[in-house]
């Protein structure tokens, strides 16, 4: 058995645990040590990070041979609409090629927590929420599979890798399960976690939900 440490990282936090320039990291949230992020989420997103002092399960976690799925909360500019969805599930043809196809449908506003910073919202120009499940990680290509289909991103949740998801913790909170790391398969897989209660570090306030 082997410990991963399931992280909601708030907006504009670093996905590592030291920083030049005085910014957020890891190491403000959580301080178990010995660990390392498998995977990485960009400076203005949120949501769940997987931690892992195993190096077995950071590559299989990190390695896009095993196309483990992630799935987002997407706010974009704009009213989307089906052709976009359709876009973004056939595949998107960015600068570094074609996107693998994804699952993408139009959701309501989900009931989560409000952002540290709000978003920078045009007047009288309305935004909606897709739901976008991708088997990819390429730098900001949530928000570049958006943006070409004509709906910039706003903000950006990633609420589950595999059958990992982020529910029952607020942005700062975390928790540990412990897995078999299986020799073929899905590591996420729910028969091989143990779910355990979320950790809060002292200095983080649990989110309101608006």
């Amino acid at each position: 058995m082997s410990d991963v440490y399931l992280l909601n990282k708030p907006f504009n936090v670093l996905s590592t645990f030291t920083d030049t320039q005085g910014r957020q990291t890891l190491a403000n949230f959580i301080n178990i040590p010995n660990i390392y992020a498998a995977g990485r989420l960009d400076f203005d997103s949120e949501g769940l990070m997987i931690l892992t002092a195993d190096g077995a399960i950071q590559h299989r976690l990190a390695n896009p041979k095993f196309k483990l799925s992630k799935r987002y909360w997407v706010q974009v500019e704009g009213e989307v609409s089906d052709i976009a969805l359709t876009q973004l599930e056939t595949g998107i043809s960015l600068k570094d090629g074609q996107t693998r196809p994804a699952k993408a449908k139009r959701i309501d506003a989900p009931d989560i927590w409000e952002r540290s910073v709000p978003i920078r919202q045009r007047q009288n120009q309305p935004t909606s929420w897709i739901e976008l499940e991708i088997t990819e990680g390429r730098n900001r290509q949530v928000r570049r599979m958006t943006a070409a289909t004509g709906f910039p991103t706003l903000r950006l949740i990633r609420v589950a890798i595999g059958s990992w998801s982020i529910e029952g913790l607020a942005p700062g909170e975390w928790r540990v399960e412990q897995i078999n790391v299986p020799t073929s398969g899905n590591t996420g897989s729910k028969h091989n976690r143990l779910k355990q209660r979320p950790q809060q570090h002292p200095n983080t306030k649990r989110a309101r939900k608006r």
